[in-house]
């Protein structure tokens, strides 16, 4: 977590524009989940804003509710093993942290766990829209803190310098793929 540095909350949107997949950490009177979350995406710039979707049988769904708060992680490629696993099992029937021994961090702002090594933090508090989250399963959240891995982003921009270090896209059947190359197009 040495190279994270923070990213303006104006410019947090940055961090999802390209449609990665995510992994949200969410905790409620002690008790912490893990899970993958393939639907998030940015919705406002000032203050910022994303949209998630949490599906209400999931475990990380009872605790967001409790807690108004959750984290959303990018993970890099070197954990797409890790992203599907929390995305493959209930976290109210096992503890997915001791199960596959994830290390973690306390978030900086919210009371919640985060995932050591991803390469981009948003922090969240929901923006409380019941009938958006008990129709459509859409949270709205403010985001109150992001950071980003400067290795993999900086200066609003996203530079992979290795395979490692890129972000993932879920597709389904386990199959992900990795963030492609960046290119600039001039414009008129």
């Amino acid at each position: 977590m040495n190279h994270l540095k923070d990213v303006p909350l104006a410019k947090a949107y940055l961090l999802l524009n390209h449609g990665p997949s995510t992994i949200v950490t969410c905790e409620h009177d002690g008790v912490a989940n893990v899970m993958a979350a393939a639907w998030v995406m940015p919705l406002d710039f000032d203050p910022p804003k994303l949209l998630l979707v949490l599906d209400r049988n999931t475990w990380s769904r009872h605790l967001v509710e409790g807690s108004g708060t959750f984290v959303i992680q990018l993970p890099s490629r070197q954990q797409a093993e890790l992203t599907l696993a929390v995305g493959s099992c209930n976290g109210g029937e096992t503890d997915k942290f001791e199960r596959y021994g994830i290390a973690t961090s306390r978030a900086r702002h919210v009371e919640a766990p985060v995932v050591d090594g991803c390469v981009a933090y948003l922090e969240c508090r929901v923006v409380e829209e019941p009938h958006n989250q008990q129709s459509y399963d859409l949270f709205i959240a403010e985001v109150v803190a992001a950071y980003a891995d400067e290795r993999a982003f900086s200066n609003g921009r996203w530079h992979f310098p290795n395979d490692d270090l890129r972000t993932i896209h879920y597709q389904a059947g386990g199959a992900f793929f990795a963030t492609g190359e960046a290119f600039q197009v001039a414009r008129d």
